[in-house]
């Protein structure tokens, strides 16, 4: 990645779910900063030091998928924290055939927004309350909060994404309902300050990544569909 590429990253504009978080930061700093007392400078500092940190967190860069409808991209940033054959959530009915599963796991520092991996339409939208167990254990796809999304292509296959919290994570956001059509890398929702995203492949179709390796959300090719 250039310098450029990396400066436009940064800079990139932030995700609408951060404007409550900068207006309260944003005008916390600025009020503190007008009061006479001393410690009212410290509180300025602090709130000025996490007004930053949303914008670099809320940070919502654009992708550009692979022209190729036939792959499956990933559905968000991070590194791959393991690669299996499970069965996918019961709560999707997506049989209970094992299938794999890429996990992805998104530390404070990556990109948040979620993507979708391939172009199809929103078939089952399912929400579990839970733990907040850290996101990048095995046991949080089924312990932690989550919510899973179960996407059919155009040849009538499905797979699912699903939204896991995390330890520090306490916010599911997903604007993905029963019905939408979406498009490979269209956005569809964030989880706030670090969590993970499982991404569940139609049978029969082998994963291309390995644990270890880091995704680029909308654009690195997990499979071929």
């Amino acid at each position: 990645m250039s310098l450029i590429q990396s400066i436009k990253l940064v800079l990139a504009r932030p995700h609408p779910a951060a404007r409550p978080f900068l207006l309260a930061s944003g005008a916390t700093a600025l009020a503190a900063r007008l009061l006479p007392w001393r410690p009212a400078r410290w509180l300025s500092h602090a709130a000025g030091l996490f007004f930053g940190f949303c914008l670099y967190f809320f940070r919502d860069p654009e992708r550009v998928p692979p022209a190729d409808p036939h792959l499956a991209v990933a559905p968000a940033d991070g590194r791959v924290v393991s690669v299996e054959k499970i069965s996918p959530p019961a709560s999707l009915d997506m049989g209970d055939a094992p299938v794999w599963r890429i996990a992805t796991f998104l530390s404070v520092l990556d990109v948040h927004v979620n993507r979708m991996p391939a172009a199809g339409t929103v078939t089952r939208v399912a929400y579990h309350p839970g733990q907040f167990l850290n996101a990048s254990l095995d046991k949080a796809s089924d312990l932690n909060e989550r919510n899973a999304l179960r996407l059919t292509l155009e040849d009538g296959r499905n797979l699912a994404v699903v939204q896991i919290a995390g330890l520090i994570a306490r916010r599911i956001l997903c604007d993905a309902e029963e019905g939408m059509t979406y498009e490979a890398g269209e956005r569809f929702g964030l989880i706030r300050f670090g969590s993970r995203t499982d991404l569940y492949l139609p049978p029969g179709v082998e994963p291309l990544v390995s644990a270890g390796q880091t995704m680029i959300g909308g654009e690195t090719v997990m499979a071929r569909l």
